[in-house]
C-alpha cells in the first residue's frame, strides 16, 4: 500500500500541470502522516505485546 501511494506522488509530481501543486503537496503531507501512523501502531503493538506477555506469565 505504501508503494502505490508513494508511485502516486511521483507521478502528481511528474505531472507539468501547475494546478496540481496543491493536490502533490496534500499527497506528500498525507503519506508523510500515515508513515507516522505506521510507525506509531508498530511501537505500541510491540510494547503491548510484551505487557501482555509479562502479565500471562505472572499469572
Amino acid at each position: 500500500m505504501l508503494t502505490q501511494v508513494l508511485a502516486l506522488v511521483a507521478r502528481v509530481l511528474t505531472s507539468s500541470d501547475e494546478g496540481g501543486q496543491g493536490l502533490a503537496e496534500y499527497a506528500l503531507i498525507l503519506t508523510l502522516i500515515a508513515i507516522v501512523a505506521v510507525m506509531a501502531l508498530m511501537l505500541i503493538g510491540q510494547n503491548l505485546a510484551t505487557t501482555l506477555s509479562r502479565v500471562g506469565n505472572s499469572v
